[in-house]
């Protein structure tokens, strides 16, 4: 596996778990939409998240709930660029992702200062976002998902025989794309899609195949935070009352080969993930004199 990720002139290391932090920049997300539209709140809230120890920052303009209406090119930028240009301003040495299925939207983020696109579509509902990161060296973070933005998290397309190997099939067929159009495997990130297009036994059988996907060598990222499975496993129906669950699946994702993290709640991921990732790699372990 490489050791780093490589996202424009960063190379993020990869010797500890990545945790990136989400910024939906909606009116109708569905944990957090609306709550950080001003450009005021989404910058205080970047800010905050930097400080809590978020290794990056993901710019989302566009929903993907289910049911969701898509948005056009001009409506996502007239979201997301003003929030990078601002962050870049505060803070120019973090690191920027822009989630997006748009290569316009990719483009111009990436001239605003982003270092990733974030492709929930995995490059099927516009490819050219492989050519927009092979010619400036973004990192692209890869996604399994299944139909459009309207319906690709929901279970419309939920249809599976053995989910964990159609989704390593799918999913591969996504980084042939990059690859073939001069993405460098160095830049590639992959996502197994928890929750997108897959049911409660779904995304429990595609994180215990999370082995299956590090083989591959490139960094993992894995998107739990407050998703459906986990309210249905703990019996929690407001998504953000779901953070305990989310940091038990994120556990276990860390051990089962996850290196990146995409959570709504930084601070507690930071520090969930770093002692585990003390205990399962044997690091850290001076007390520095507490008791």
């Amino acid at each position: 596996m490489h050791s780093v990720w490589q996202v424009r002139d960063n190379r993020l290391s990869l010797d500890r778990p990545l945790v990136m932090g989400i910024l939906n920049v909606t009116p109708d997300s569905f944990s957090d939409g609306g709550r950080f539209s001003s450009r005021a709140d989404a910058l205080a809230h970047v800010s905050a998240m930097l400080d809590a120890g978020a290794d990056l920052i993901d710019v989302g303009g566009e929903s993907t709930r289910p049911g969701a209406a898509p948005v056009s090119v001009e409506v996502e930028l007239d979201r997301v660029l003003p929030v990078i240009s601002d962050v870049r301003a505060r803070h120019p040495k973090a690191v920027l992702s822009v989630d997006t299925v748009k290569s316009a939207v990719a483009r111009a983020a990436i001239e605003a200062g982003a270092h990733v696109v974030n492709d929930v579509a995995g490059l099927r509902l516009d490819p050219e976002i492989a050519d927009v990161c092979a010619s400036c060296g973004a990192g692209l973070v890869l996604m399994h998902s299944r139909g459009g933005v309207a319906d690709m998290a929901s279970y419309s397309h939920a249809n599976y025989d053995d989910v964990a190997s159609e989704v390593l099939r799918e999913l591969y067929e996504r980084v042939d794309v990059a690859l073939a159009r001069g993405v460098a495997r160095e830049q590639i990130a992959v996502d197994p899609g928890i929750g997108f297009g897959k049911k409660r036994e779904h995304s429990l059988a595609i994180l215990r195949a999370l082995p299956r996907f590090m083989a591959w060598g490139m960094p993992v990222l894995v998107g739990l935070s407050r998703k459906r499975f986990i309210g249905e496993i703990t019996g929690v129906r407001e998504p953000a009352a779901r953070l305990s669950g989310t940091l038990g699946a994120s556990v276990a994702a860390l051990a089962l080969g996850a290196t990146i993290f995409r959570v709504h709640d930084v601070r507690p991921a930071r520090e969930a993930l770093d002692v585990a990732w003390a205990i399962l790699k044997g690091k850290g372990d001076g007390d520095a004199g507490m008791v």
